[in-house]
């Protein structure tokens, strides 16, 4: 099933998305939350970098190795390559961006894994490594057979988009815990920071579904379903 745009003109608007949304978590923890620290005595610098890398470098880096392997008209083992070593780097920040808030929240004595958001954040960042590391063993590296590539094509692209759907999600309701917090401490309910993050979580959201439509959309002529999109 496809829709009739070419992936590569409809993976402009997720791009445009990318860049407003990678600014506006910025601006936010840098402008309003006061930066951005490995090492502080103000822990909220530490815990800044998690909705940082968990925006730009999970579900921005993560949607943008979707679309690469769907929307980019070059050889297929170039696709695969550049599809398999985003889904990495979005692994890894996404990684790290969770241990940032494990790491603040254990140098701040906050308890961890209270919240639902945190709980689906881990089923997710596991989920995603499961993906990855199956999709590295059988279609990269040593790689399956074509029987059984075939036939993980489409759980590998339905458990793929089920993930990624996932993380945006969590990455929203992550926006809603933190700015529940903040409101609940004093912040304007209508004050210029609470839209901004309000704004974020809705380019998340809508960055995500222009991900999934690009998957849908018609892919150049060069790409094969030897692989998946995912």
């Amino acid at each position: 099933m496809a829709i009739g745009v070419k992936a590569l003109h409809l993976s402009v608007v997720p791009h445009v998305l990318a860049i407003a949304g990678a600014v506006m978590v910025l601006v936010w923890n840098i402008h309003f939350r006061g930066g951005l620290a490995w090492e502080s005595s103000n822990k909220n610098l530490i815990f800044n970098i998690h909705p940082v890398l968990m925006l730009i470098g999970f579900i921005i880096i993560g949607g943008q190795a979707i679309m690469s392997y769907k929307a980019l008209p070059l050889k297929k083992e170039v696709k695969k390559l550049i599809h398999l070593v985003l889904h990495a780097i979005a692994l890894i920040l996404g990684i790290t961006g969770i241990y940032t808030a494990f790491k603040n929240h254990n140098e701040s004595g906050i308890p961890n894994l209270y919240s639902f958001h945190s709980w689906l954040g881990i089923g997710v960042i596991v989920l995603y490594g499961i993906q990855w590391i199956y999709g590295f063993l059988v279609f990269f590296y040593p790689g399956g057979s074509t029987g059984l590539r075939r036939e993980s094509l489409p759980w590998h692209v339905l458990l793929g988009l089920l993930v990624y759907i996932l993380a945006v999600g969590n990455a929203s309701l992550g926006f809603l815990e933190k700015l529940t917090f903040l409101e609940n401490s004093g912040l304007d309910k209508y004050g210029a920071e609470a839209f901004l993050v309000n704004f974020t979580a809705i380019v998340t959201i809508l960055y995500g579904a222009f991900v999934v439509f690009t998957v849908f959309s018609i892919a150049p002529q060069e790409d094969d379903y030897s692989y998946s999109s995912i």
